[in-house]
């Protein structure tokens, strides 16, 4: 069974420093682009951060460009973000996904699976 397993999500004060870590058990995506995305209730989930399934290139968001990397373990398996300089405005849920394709796109239709998400408050 493919499961995504997120953790290091919490309370933090802005301007404060976070690293997110997502596990894939079941199979290995070595050649799927993989994201994180995050949602605030009410709204619709966006993408945050993304790697190309083969050359490992990245986009983000124009919101937290500068303040936070994306990296992944083809070896563990494992899917990072690193997020510096937090800002009340980042507070949400972040989510793992999976994506069907090489390159990561802003659809959440494009990923499967997806982890359960883990919730990151940023205070001011």
């Amino acid at each position: 069974q493919v499961q995504l397993v997120e953790s290091g999500g919490g309370l933090v004060q802005a301007g404060d420093s976070m690293k997110l870590s997502c596990v894939i058990s079941g199979r290995s995506y070595s050649g799927h682009a993989m994201a994180w995305f995050r949602q605030v209730h009410g709204s619709p989930r966006e993408l945050v951060a993304g790697i190309n399934g083969e050359d490992e290139v990245t986009t983000y968001a124009d919101s937290v460009k500068g303040r936070f990397t994306i990296a992944r373990d083809k070896i563990k398996n494992t899917l990072s973000l690193q997020m510096n300089s937090l800002k009340p405005e980042d507070s949400a849920v972040y989510y793992c996904a999976v994506s069907k394709f090489i390159w990561p796109t802003e659809r959440t239709w494009d990923y499967d699976p997806w982890g359960r998400g883990t919730q990151v408050t940023v205070s001011s």
